[in-house]
């Protein structure tokens, strides 16, 4: 039934979410000049801006004791790709994700959403996060691809759900059957909190055509809007390597809360800028947030 539920959705009109902005909040990943991550910076490392304008930082949580820390607390989607243009890469893909639930530690709460004309989805908590493997391994590589669909299903499952909301997508970045459009997919992204990273496969694109340009360029768009990074891989050597850098990352990541001095509803994008004022490192963030936009009061009735 969920999986009826989840393939209906992918059919109607684009969701509308209110995702409660009076608090926003940021994932920030930070970098020394050599590439490395910086998890012993405080709260009064950050200069946090909207608009240009400098913002009351109200919550301050680093990476380090996740079990203390609501705001911390894992929360992870998987959406892999089982369409045709998957096919020559469904067992690497198989053996991405397997291995990757295998290293990260437990969630909280696992999102796995397998898709490819239809959207199937599969939600585990803490303690029923097994037989996931068999899932995985049964996944078979046919029909189109409704890539857009997943994405904007899983964030409508996972707009107002607490903690860091990390998606990883197994994916070549196909689509051939969406309902949403590609647009409405990265509208959709900057109006919640999701970190997003593709583990992007060469797919059945495997040359520099206009179309393995177009669903690339796509996967990094997702990435860039979220503050994740996009990964690449060509063997299986490569994955354990992917892995123990999203699993790096998400160890040292800091979360910063704070209530936007502007309390309008106007649907505008915000941009969202994070200085530290300890001098030779970088941060990675999502750029801003799309607020959500309140609907003209209606009519009174005639009577």
């Amino acid at each position: 039934m969920l999986a009826l539920a989840a393939a209906t959705a992918s059919a109607q009109p684009t969701p509308v979410f209110r995702a409660g902005l009076d608090l926003v909040n940021v994932t920030i990943t930070v970098r020394d000049g050599k590439g490395g991550l910086v998890g012993d910076l405080t709260a009064d490392d950050f200069v946090v801006r909207e608009d240009g304008r400098p913002q009351k930082v109200e919550i301050f949580a680093p990476a380090g004791r996740p079990e203390e820390r609501q705001e911390l607390a894992l929360n992870l989607g998987m959406l892999f790709d089982t369409s045709e243009s998957m096919r020559k890469d469904l067992k690497l893909s198989q053996e991405s994700a397997i291995r990757f639930l295998d290293a990260i530690p437990r969630a909280r709460d696992l999102l796995l959403i397998f898709f490819d004309r239809d959207i199937r989805i599969s939600r585990y908590n803490s303690e029923n996060q097994q037989g996931i493997f068999g899932r995985i391994l049964e996944a078979k590589g046919e029909g189109f691809t409704a890539l857009y669909d997943a994405i904007a299903v899983y964030v409508s499952r996972i707009a107002e759900t607490p903690g860091r909301k990390v998606l990883v997508i197994f994916t070549d970045g196909d689509d051939t059957t969406s309902q949403v459009p590609p647009h409405e997919v990265q509208r959709l992204v900057r109006s919640t909190e999701v970190t997003i990273y593709p583990v992007a496969f060469p797919g059945a694109h495997r040359s520099s055509s206009a179309d393995a340009l177009r669903a690339r360029s796509f996967l990094f768009s997702l990435a860039e809007a979220s503050g994740g990074r996009v990964f690449q891989p060509a063997a299986s050597r490569e994955l354990a390597g992917i892995y123990q850098s999203i699993l790096d990352e998400l160890g040292t990541q800091y979360v910063l809360g704070y209530v936007s001095d502007n309390p309008k509803h106007d649907g505008k994008f915000h941009r969202i800028t994070v200085e530290l004022k300890r001098p030779g490192l970088k941060v990675r963030h999502r750029p801003g947030y799309e607020a959500p936009k309140d609907e003209p009061p209606k009519p009174p009735k005639k009577k």
